[in-house]
């Protein structure tokens, strides 16, 4: 995926391709929100302006000290994202931070 990366203009587009290559994501859009689940976990919520993503609560500490990414009102283990550009950088947190937290969901099932 990493080699492909650049290509994506946008978060929709690389958390699309990502559950496509996964298998295990339901994709449930809702006019701007799209919500992002395994199994009945939901994982990722993206709306217009960044996605909030569920971590394992020592990554989403970590993560939280990364550039544009804060705490979410969601709870300790859920960061919202919100670069203000898609660069390199940002798109390889994206996809990293969006597996871990689909990996992460497995856990939570049940």
């Amino acid at each position: 995926m990493s080699s492909e990366r650049e290509s994506f203009t946008d978060l929709a587009d690389l958390f699309g391709a990502l559950a496509a290559k996964l298998g295990e994501v339901t994709i449930d859009a809702r006019g701007e929100l799209i919500d992002y689940r395994r199994g009945g976990t939901k994982f990722a919520v993206l709306d217009g302006s960044g996605v909030e993503l569920r971590l394992h609560p020592e990554v989403a500490e970590a993560a939280r000290r990364t550039p544009s990414t804060t705490a979410s009102p969601r709870g300790d283990a859920w960061i919202r994202f919100a670069p203000p550009e898609l660069d390199g950088h940002s798109l390889d947190r994206a996809e990293a931070w969006f597996l871990s937290a689909c990996r992460a969901a497995a856990g939570h099932q049940g």
